[in-house]
């Protein structure tokens, strides 16, 4: 295993097309359109625009020089006006098993950031993390871009 952090400038948008346009990927995320050329390029704009943002961080991630998926943490706003960070983590299902090495990293990344508290959200679609769940300062659901999702309050001290 060696993976690699990138910044999505630094991959060819076609190469997003066969990873996020999975089935099986698709199972796990807020229902959307299947990417096209023109979309995925959008994609790809609107990530970087992302990864410009204060207090945020988006990488594209290699494996032994392949690419595998993306993960970063992205500012949002949720429920009763507050505002925050939550980290995504969507990896190929070959690579599934790199999860917890991705979120211990990602974890890293919001300490650097200065990041007190993130938010996980799996879609309704993903078991329940036992390891989240226990070390989480809340746990509840939460509904965003038409999904019901299980949202996990996580304080950064608690993973590092």
């Amino acid at each position: 295993m060696s993976l690699e952090y990138i910044t999505f400038d630094q991959v060819s948008a076609a190469h997003w097309l066969p990873i996020l346009n999975k089935p099986i990927m698709r199972q796990h995320l807020v229902h959307h359109d299947l990417f096209t050329p023109d979309t995925i390029n959008t994609w790809v704009e609107q990530k970087l625009a992302v990864d410009a943002s204060e207090g945020c961080k988006v990488r594209a991630i290699k494996n032994n020089g392949v690419l595998i998926g993306w993960c970063g943490i992205q500012f949002e706003e949720y429920s009763l006006n507050q505002k925050g960070y939550d980290i995504a983590i969507i990896i190929d299902e070959d690579s599934w098993g790199l999860g917890k090495t991705i979120f211990k990293d990602a974890m890293g990344w919001a300490k650097e950031l200065g990041h007190k508290v993130v938010l996980i959200h799996l879609l309704n679609t993903r078991r329940e993390y036992a390891f989240l769940r226990k070390r989480a300062k809340r746990v509840y659901s939460s509904k965003l871009l038409g999904g019901e999702f299980t949202t996990y309050e996580l304080e950064v001290k608690k993973f590092l």
